[in-house]
């Protein structure tokens, strides 16, 4: 008969996976160990073997949780059906929230994805893939000549660029606010990406 689960299992698992993250974001993955996850969650480091079996496994549930909001994100704004520029301005929208909640599993993300095993790097590069198209397509919905071109998916990385280390520079308690910064980016992007040149392409006249 299988093992039931204590109370609270998946609360105490849901808050190593914080703590874990805030360490890797401010030490890094190598810079951490499993006895500092363990102190920082109130855990022995046997009971902490009990959630995660090593650090490589907190490290995948990181990053693969952090990937699979970021899909269920894009799948929720496809559902709505909206037209191009309300598209592509709430799938803005909702990054910029979701990377305001999840700074640390995004620095994990970006800085530690290495240390994963080649298997599970290509899975989460499955994910970041699926995201960097849902944003390329929402593009060329807008601006239908870029997917001839092959500029979407350049494109869509700027984009990411400019959203993706607003946690560097934004501060929380500032006078901007994340949705506040979410229109700028915004209206920053559908106010020049029909000056975008594109080869053999002429540039929309104003």
């Amino acid at each position: 008969m299988p093992r039931k689960r204590a109370a609270g299992y998946d609360n105490q698992r849901e808050t190593i996976i914080e703590q874990a993250a805030a360490l890797f974001a401010r030490n890094g993955f190598a810079g951490t160990s499993m006895n500092e996850v363990a102190l920082a969650c109130g855990l022995s480091k046997a009971s902490l073997y009990h959630y995660y079996t090593d650090k490589h496994q907190l490290l995948m549930t990181i990053c693969e949780g952090h990937i699979d909001r970021l899909c269920a994100l894009v799948d929720e704004v496809a559902q709505q059906d909206l037209p191009p520029e309300p598209r592509l301005r709430l799938l803005i929208q909702r990054f910029v929230e979701e990377y305001r909640d999840a700074q640390n599993e995004h620095r994990v993300l970006t800085e530690d994805v290495r240390f994963l095993t080649p298997d599970d790097q290509e899975s989460i590069l499955a994910g970041e893939r699926k995201v960097v198209k849902a944003v390329a397509d929402a593009m060329c919905a807008v601006r239908p000549e870029l997917d001839r071109s092959r500029m979407a998916k350049p494109l869509a990385m700027l984009l990411f660029g400019m959203i993706n280390w607003m946690f560097m520079w934004l501060k929380p308690d500032g006078e901007l606010t994340h949705e506040r910064m979410a229109v700028v980016v915004s209206d920053l992007l559908f106010g020049g990406i029909g000056a975008v040149g594109l080869d053999g392409v002429p540039r929309k006249k104003r």
